[in-house]
């Protein structure tokens, strides 16, 4: 059922508290997720020292991964909690697991003090962590959508999107701040805890504040209604009608909202980092500086949501996207590492191997190995930023690098013992480098050479796709479902396209540009699920601005 144009609205003390009690949560999630990810080589010391240092840190991202893995998991669990008990209580105690477990993690021994049971307990943390969030998200977009007046949610649900930005800074300046006061050795060693310890504060506030608030409008009338689901999970997942609307909700709205949200945000610092070779600290100041600028526009895109629909703004969004990922990417080459755009040019690269012994390196995990000739020769390659063309060679053959006219023969590690294998790695790496520095490859970007301000206009560009498909997406999840049903059912797929299809996206690309010898290659990743949720929302997704959320279909 359809509403009237609501006349214009002024923004209450209530309905401010309201989104700002359900944005801290959001916050947290993001404060966590870059204070973990910027300090996973130190927690890998710490938590995983009975192993070598590399795959030490691999377990560090494989924890950091966990947390992501079980979010639909939690979606579950909580949607299912905040559709029977009620919105406030639900998502008070996800916050209280996620807040809590982060503190944790700054007391928690480390593997000299109390041996194996300190990464297993840390992985545990993590794993409690992506549960809550699983259920936090949902929760705080339907209290703040059910909250707000009709013609307004998209406006209103808009802030909690803006948060990334807010964890970002938060994030980097309690580190900052931490190293400044006490140095990078005692850092290292102890102060690396600060960060996950102040959190406690954002959590006391948060709970603080949570506690104060009344339950949703929508959920309380339900109730008194005595219209509560005494069973969402079967009613969400097992009835054709609603199960068809959450599977079209995952591949018509956030697979592709999730793939552009992690190309303009994570892939771009990836692709500035790993493929460009700009070094971290310029990178990581283009990049928040494109955030704070583009920050806003969440807010803007979700209020013209309220106008122009959600529909049309998030598929122009990934449609736009899809269209100018590649000249855009070409354009950040061009402007950030010119020297590496003339040597893709100028110094073709040629691999010739067996076909056969030649694996798309698709890695999630960090755990598989890649042994062969040829994945070794295009995992070096493609870590360089060298784009090379493939040609065959015949069976049993070791596979070569061909820059110029000088050509290098690989090796098969898969019969080497492991300081063999080392030791090969070692002595094969310097040849490449070498080879590649003569066919004018460049070891690093030259910062004199980078042109800052339209790197930073085109990574604004990419953010601004981002607030597009971002900024109208909680609302519209919200209009989806009916209200007995509704925490429980867009939980789901926005964890599962977010969590897997967005986090899956640098591990994706990174196997493209290995498997194509194109560092380019990988954008078709995001460019393909983004078009694919294009055609399917356009052709089988009704708008929703207008839904009455009260309805009980």
């Amino acid at each position: 059922m359809a509403t009237s144009p609501a006349p214009s609205h002024t923004i209450t003390p209530e309905e401010r508290k309201v989104i700002f009690a359900s944005s801290l949560g959001t916050v947290f999630e993001w404060y966590d997720f870059y204070l973990y990810g910027s300090l996973a080589a130190i927690i890998a010391k710490q938590f995983f020292a009975g192993t070598d240092p590399n795959t030490a840190f691999i377990f560090a991202l494989l924890a950091f991964a966990a947390g992501f893995l079980v979010r639909p998991f939690g979606a579950i669990v909580f949607g299912r909690l905040g559709d029977m008990v009620g919105r406030k209580y639900t998502f008070l105690v996800t916050i209280l697991i996620m807040g809590l477990s982060t503190f944790i993690v700054g007391l928690l021994p480390s593997y000299a003090s109390i041996g194996i049971a300190a990464p297993i307990i840390l992985v545990s943390l993590r794993i409690l962590q992506g549960l809550a969030l699983g259920g936090e998200y949902g929760g705080a977009a339907t209290y703040v959508a059910e909250h707000a007046p009709d013609h307004k949610r998209g406006a209103f649900t808009s802030w909690i999107q803006t948060t990334a930005t807010l964890g970002l800074f938060l994030s980097l300046m309690v580190i900052l701040a931490t190293r400044s006061a006490i140095g990078e050795d005692a850092f290292a060693e102890w102060g690396w805890r600060i960060p996950f310890l102040v959190s406690v504060f954002l959590l006391a506030v948060s709970v603080w504040i949570r506690l104060s608030m009344s339950e949703s409008p929508a959920f309380t009338k339900m109730k008194e209604e005595g219209k509560v689901s005494k069973a969402p999970l079967s009613e969400a997942f097992g009835q054709w009608k609603n199960l068809k609307v959450v599977i079209l909700a995952l591949v018509g709205l956030t697979a592709g909202q999730a793939v552009v949200w992690y190309t303009g945000q994570f892939y771009a610092l990836f692709f500035l980092t790993q493929t460009l070779k700009v070094d971290g600290a310029t990178a990581n100041l283009l990049i928040a500086a494109s955030l704070l600028l583009a920050t806003p526009f969440f807010v803007v895109f979700g209020s013209l949501s309220d106008k122009i629909g959600r529909k049309n703004i998030i598929m122009a969004g990934c449609i736009i996207a899809a269209l100018t990922y590649f000249p855009i990417f070409k354009a950040l080459t061009h402007y950030a590492n010119p020297a590496l755009e003339a040597a893709q040019v100028s110094a073709p690269v040629v691999v010739t191997a067996d076909e056969n012994e030649c694996q798309f390196q698709f890695n999630p995990t960090g755990t598989k190995k890649f042994t062969s000739s040829c994945d070794i020769a295009k995992a070096k390659l493609a870590a360089a930023s060298v784009n090379y063309r493939n040609e065959p060679a015949p069976a049993g053959t070791l596979a070569t690098i061909k820059i110029g006219e000088k050509v290098l023969e690989s090796y098969d590690a898969s019969k080497l013992s492991k300081d063999e294998a080392k030791a090969k790695d070692t002595e094969f790496s310097g040849q490449l480098k070498d080879l590649i520095k003569e066919g004018g490859y460049p070891a690093k970007a030259d910062p004199a050479q980078i042109n800052k301000p339209m790197v930073l206009l085109l990574l604004f560009i990419l953010v601004i796709y981002v607030t597009m498909v971002y900024g109208p997406i909680a609302a519209m999840l919200v209009e989806m479902f009916p209200t007995r049903i509704r925490y429980t059912s867009m939980s789901l797929p926005y964890h599962i396209g977010n969590g897997w299809f967005g986090g899956l996206l640098p591990t994706t690309a990174f196997a493209l540009v290995a498997f194509k010898g194109d560092v380019y290659y990988g954008l078709w990743y995001p460019i393909i699920i983004a078009m694919a949720t294009a055609v399917i929302g356009i052709l089988f997704i009704k708008e929703t601005k207008d839904n009455d959320i009260y309805a009980e279909d």
